[in-house]
């Protein structure tokens, strides 16, 4: 007799059903040590990379405030600002002999959007190529090539408008790669209850490389010239990269120095969830909807991510009215909220996961409500708080600070719902959402020519409505658990492969077997004899009979405990599905059937 418990399945995460699984996979090893583990050594270096990576890619947005002739746009020769300037003009030193360019506010907005013509193209190709042939060298040479053409920039800005243009496009090309290929390298590498932490961990890098490279841009602006901005950057990126080639590998078998222990406890978390696929589903990727959620919060949350990243300095000077040493350093002060907020955030995701048993799927989705409803709130407040800077900059702040939370949200769910593609599905969801980089900055400049303050509110209010769109359409459409498309069948005799169009029903590659070995194992210490009842499995399926309520009440609690100490995740709710029974040696009126994919082992 088969029981109506049928959904006893591992999952890293849930689809957010009343079918919750009960056992997250089969056995692991306990978790390695943290201490000089390879996995947080890569998270720590890849961290330094994506500082790296922002320091290149921000640098232009301070340097450009000096670049340019104060006396070349219509609104540089207004004759009065609605705010105050509240600080004394800045002398200008001896050795501050960077040339000057005339570019009006379209002229820049070009140049600042310029980077993400060429970001856009290398994104899929970039997932594509990191998942065959994985990512060390990809995101190595993605962060090189960015650093040696930033050596050229000042060359280039001789040549003209054009030229620089063309550069940073050339650039945006090699940061193209760099994101997915780091997801594709996580994908080998971070086991699932480590996501969030080694995630958060190695895109920080990101944030506090905004948060280093604006002040210090500002201060080198300031004390000698724009130029020495992209040759420090640029020398900075070429010295990571030795490092990175020289002390980081694609998977844990082939790093040189990982501890065996650490070895068995990454690839035991991971074995059910990579296959060796060689072949990409496109068209189901592209009917996916879950997929989809993550493309349009990806979407919307870069609007307002770009719109600030690009235009910050330029609303600190033209609207606030801060000189260039001060603009530094107050642009930076919301990516350093933003930077904390990621470090944190990522435990906290994961310790909820971990510790509390919120599913994969509500941890998803209440980050990213958090990141993206929370800073739209916030970027409408400044924008509405006119000429008081302290609160201008204060609400600037919270707003980029609590963006911070999606970075456990829809930035990693590519890694939920389809871990053997999650390089090739970050290319895909990126690719949209560097359109709004592309565009952003130019709808933006061109709706504040005179640089005041309602022209500023627009730019926000437009911001924070697509920020909430985003939101909701992910809570509405994000999944956890992995679709159909992330498996692939191999016929063992005739050695033929072929995606699968189905998810087994315990979200295992191979077959529901492996299920059920590792369940039996566990089973192994339960002695349901000691509590009156009788328990039969069959592969996935659990039968707990009992001649009594009582005594079928007190077995099921013990077996839910004793999985949920194996590391297994037990649900919530739990109800008497059949008052009779029939085909057992038992009086039916006396069996009771209980499904426990409803039982709430903490009532």
């Amino acid at each position: 007799m088969k029981s109506p418990v049928s959904d006893l399945a591992p999952s890293d995460g849930e689809e957010g059903s009343d079918r919750t699984p009960l056992l997250q996979r089969a056995p692991r090893a306990e978790t390695a040590p943290v201490c000089c583990s390879a996995r947080y050594n890569l998270a720590f270096l890849s961290f330094f990379g994506f500082f790296v990576l922002y320091s290149l890619r921000v640098n232009l947005s301070v340097a450009l405030v000096d670049m340019v002739d104060s006396n070349t746009t219509a609104k540089d020769n207004r004759t009065s600002y609605e705010c105050a300037e509240h600080s004394a003009p800045i002398k200008v030193l001896r050795n501050q002999t960077g040339k000057k360019y005339q570019w009006d506010a379209e002229t820049q907005g070009w140049i600042l959007g310029s980077f993400f013509y060429g970001y856009i193209i290398t994104q899929i190709p970039g997932g594509y190529v990191a998942s065959r042939s994985g990512g060390k060298l990809l995101l190595g040479f993605g962060i090189l090539g960015t650093a040696v053409f930033t050596l050229f920039t000042p060359l280039a800005a001789d040549f003209g408008f054009g030229a620089l243009v063309a550069l940073r496009a050339l650039e945006g090309l090699g940061e193209g790669v760099t994101f997915p290929a780091m997801h594709a390298m996580w994908s080998s590498w971070a086991p699932p209850l480590e996501r969030s932490k080694l995630l958060s961990i190695s895109y920080a890098g990101a944030q506090l490389g905004t948060v280093v490279s604006l002040p210090l841009s500002g201060v080198i602006c300031y004390y000698m010239n724009w130029t020495y901005v992209f040759y420090f950057f640029g020398l900075v990126g070429i010295i990571w990269f030795i490092l990175w080639i020289c002390l980081v590998s694609d998977t844990p078998e082939t790093h040189k120095t990982i501890t065996p222990y650490e070895k068995e406890y990454i690839l035991s978390s991971l074995k059910n969830q990579l296959s060796s696929q060689k072949s990409v589903p496109w068209i189901p990727m592209l009917k996916s909807l879950p997929l989809w959620a993550i493309v349009v919060a990806h979407f919307s949350y870069n609007w307002t991510f770009y719109t600030l990243l690009t235009l910050l300095p330029t609303y600190m000077k033209e609207v606030l009215r801060f000189n260039i040493q001060e603009n530094g350093f107050l642009s930076a002060v919301p990516y350093l909220g933003c930077w904390l907020c990621m470090i944190l955030s990522g435990q906290a995701a994961d310790n909820l996961r971990a510790r509390w048993n919120f599913s994969t799927l509500w941890v998803r989705r209440v980050f990213s409500l958090i990141g993206m409803i929370g800073p739209a709130i916030f970027l409408v407040a400044a924008g509405f708080i006119g000429c008081d800077y302290s609160l201008a900059v204060a609400f600037l702040t919270i707003s980029t600070t609590l963006g911070g939370f999606c970075s456990s949200g829809f930035s990693i769910n590519h890694l939920d719902i389809a871990p053997s593609y999650a390089g090739i599905l970050l290319g895909i969801t990126n690719t949209f959402a560097t359109i709004p980089g592309m565009i952003g900055p130019i709808i933006a400049r061109s709706l504040t020519p005179e640089n005041t303050i309602g022209e500023w509110q627009t730019v926000f209010c437009i911001a924070a409505a697509i920020n909430v769109f985003g939101a909701i359409f992910f809570t509405l459409f994000a999944k956890a658990s992995q679709p159909i498309f992330a498996f692939e069948w191999e016929d063992q005799v005739g050695g033929t492969k072929q995606q699968l169009i189905w998810t087994p029903p315990q979200g295992f590659k191979n077959s529901p077997a492996i299920f059920g070995e590792a369940l039996a194992s566990d089973l192994n210490s339960f002695h349901p004899e000691e509590y009156g009842c009788w328990l039969l499995q069959y592969v996935d399926d659990l039968l707990l009979a009992a001649e009594t309520k009582e005594k079928c009440w007190k077995g099921t609690k013990a077996l839910l405990q004793l999985l949920m100490e194996a590391g297994s995740r037990v649900s919530k709710k739990a109800q008497i599905c059949k008052e009779e029974g029939k085909h057992l040696p038992l009086p039916p009126t006396k069996l009771k059937v209980i499904d426990t994919n409803d039982f709430d082992h903490n009532s």
